[in-house]
């Protein structure tokens, strides 16, 4: 990086004082400082999307890592449980890993076939309210309150 001192800054000012003048001076220095700020701004931009890359390269490189140790544990977990289900079987004389000896075997469940989406003896709405058949449950007080006479009204 370019070493700028004091004096250095001192002589570019006096420099351009006499080159660019005493009444265009304040106009070019706002300028040539909007310009160093936008490039400030830009490189550190780039900078973070450059560590923000890195550091995505890197969680990448984790995942992987993570995800091929939990295969390899995966793997010696099947293995490992297939030689014991086979030492298991071996011991025990078992046909297979389902049936156990001493152990009671329960037939299978079976759905008693019923189809609940089908009321076969359902009444319909219109019967239940004409006949006076309470289709919503109301506590006491609610009851009393809908059918308390109101102020005002004769019955």
């Amino acid at each position: 990086m370019i070493d700028i001192g004091l004096s250095k800054i001192a002589l570019i000012g006096a420099v351009a004082l006499i080159v660019i003048g005493p009444e265009k001076l304040p106009r070019v220095a706002r300028t040539v400082g909007m310009l160093l700020g936008k490039a400030q701004r830009y490189v550190s931009d780039v900078k973070q999307e450059v560590s923000r890359s890195m550091e995505l390269d890197e969680l990448k490189k984790m995942k992987e890592s993570v995800e091929g140790a939990a295969r390899d544990v995966e793997n010696t977990i099947q293995t490992n449980a297939s030689d014991f289900e086979k030492s298991w079987a071996e011991t025990t004389g078992a046909a297979s890993s389902d049936e156990l000896p001493g152990m009671i075997s329960f037939p299978e469940y079976r759905h008693p076939k019923k189809n609940w989406r089908l009321k076969s003896g359902a009444t319909p709405q219109w019967y239940k309210a004409r006949s006076g058949v309470r289709t919503k449950a109301q506590s006491g007080a609610a009851r009393v309150a809908r059918f308390r006479p109101q102020p005002g009204r004769n019955v």
